[in-house]
């Protein structure tokens, strides 16, 4: 029911209240708080089933039994409310342990920054190990293929296979495939070399990536750039060669391209290249894209639950048997809650104590701790 003032109210069994409102190309979305059926207080994300947007309209590409929630923008506002009970310091970590069958590990900041492991790290994930626990890694760091994440799990002396790295490189791909994206069609990449890979490997045309990085434009009276018009989706992740020329083929594609999709493998403002300081994440190429197009896009990487409902449905785990452990509030934490999965915070990373404790965050964890080797220290503290 559309009300006045553009407010559209629903009623559903996850009692959501959307909100429709228009950004200066006027190309509604929706802006959701949902309660995903669990005992939580509602976590605030972007819900899309998913959609396209085009102009003025949105075209709905949901296919058969495809309904996962998507993230289709990062501006949200959260009444104080609906946060929730204050996080606890992780005090009883076998008690944790014990209450979930998976772990699932955010990988940047939690297992390592940069290229150097994080102390206790693989002493940590032996213990859980040998308690049966099922150990998971997600990251929304796109630059590699899961092959490729294997490979630097084991150049720090980890012991991961494959199909326990999940990637949001992988993400773009796999959702590509979710929807049918037809094979007809090609995707240009605004990313380094995991998007491709993946691409290659999941049957997807592509064009862009780092090839791109060294084209420039020429800007001569008259000129006017040309693009590939069967590009059918732009996907955009972390990228050091970002230039110009990548900005204008994305824009073209995404303006011209009638029903070019525009996805993003996150929107992270920050990353770890080096374990000496933050450098500009993801979100300062996808903002680019957002900027010039006006359009949103759909974010298949954290806190969208599209990787969640993909490795709940792989491995048959439900979603109340995941502890979600990450360093990020607003992306793993978010993920975990809108999956309905328990969450611990370590402060390896990204956050700090001050920002989760700061009166103005709405996004709290269960529980949190320095670094995941903490499950080891505070269970000897406790024996």
């Amino acid at each position: 029911m559309l009300c006045s003032g553009g407010t559209l109210a629903l009623s559903s069994s996850a009692a959501a209240t959307a909100t429709l409102f228009s950004n200066p190309a006027n190309s509604p979305r929706f802006l959701c708080l949902l309660d995903c059926n669990s005992t939580r207080t509602k976590s605030p994300f972007i819900y899309s089933s998913p959609v396209e947007f085009c102009g003025n309209a949105f075209l709905n590409q949901s296919k058969k039994k495809k309904n996962s929630r998507m993230e289709a923008s990062s501006g949200f506002t959260v009444n104080a409310s609906s946060a929730q009970a204050k996080a606890q310091p992780l005090k009883d970590p076998d008690q944790l342990i014990d209450s979930v069958e998976t772990f699932i590990f955010d990988c940047d900041g939690v297992i390592w920054k940069g290229d150097k492991l994080i102390d206790g790290v693989p002493e940590t994930l032996d213990m859980l190990r040998s308690k049966g626990k099922r150990l998971v890694f997600v990251t929304n760091n796109s630059t590699k293929s899961r092959k490729q994440y294997g490979k630097k799990f084991e150049t720090l002396g980890l012991n991961v296979g494959e199909e326990e790295i999940f990637a949001s490189s992988f993400a773009a791909a796999a959702y590509l495939k979710s929807i049918d994206f037809p094979k007809d069609k090609k995707v240009y990449v605004i990313g380094e070399d995991g998007i491709l890979k993946e691409l290659e490997l999941a049957g997807f045309e592509y064009l862009g990536g780092p090839e791109d990085g060294g084209k420039k434009i020429e800007l001569k009276p008259g000129f006017l750039m040309e693009h590939d018009p069967n590009v059918g989706a732009v996907v955009v992740g972390f990228d050091r060669y970002f230039n110009y020329y990548k900005i204008q083929y994305g824009t073209l594609c995404v303006r011209e391209n009638p029903g070019c999709l525009f996805i993003a493998t996150n929107r992270d403002a920050v990353t770890h290249l080096t374990d000496a300081q933050e450098w500009a994440g993801g979100g300062s190429m996808v903002g680019a894209i957002s900027g010039s197009t006006q359009r949103e896009p759909l974010v298949v990487g954290k806190p969208s639950t599209f990787m969640m409902d993909y490795l709940a449905t792989k491995f048959g785990i439900p979603k109340s048997q995941i502890c979600m452990v990450g360093d990020r509030l607003d992306t793993d934490i978010l993920f975990g809650q809108n999956g309905g999965c328990k969450t611990l915070l370590v402060l390896s990373g990204v956050t700090t104590l001050p920002m989760l404790q700061n009166p103005s965050n709405p996004v709290q964890p269960d529980f949190y701790t320095n670094k995941i080797s903490d499950f080891l220290s505070l269970k000897a503290a406790t024996v």
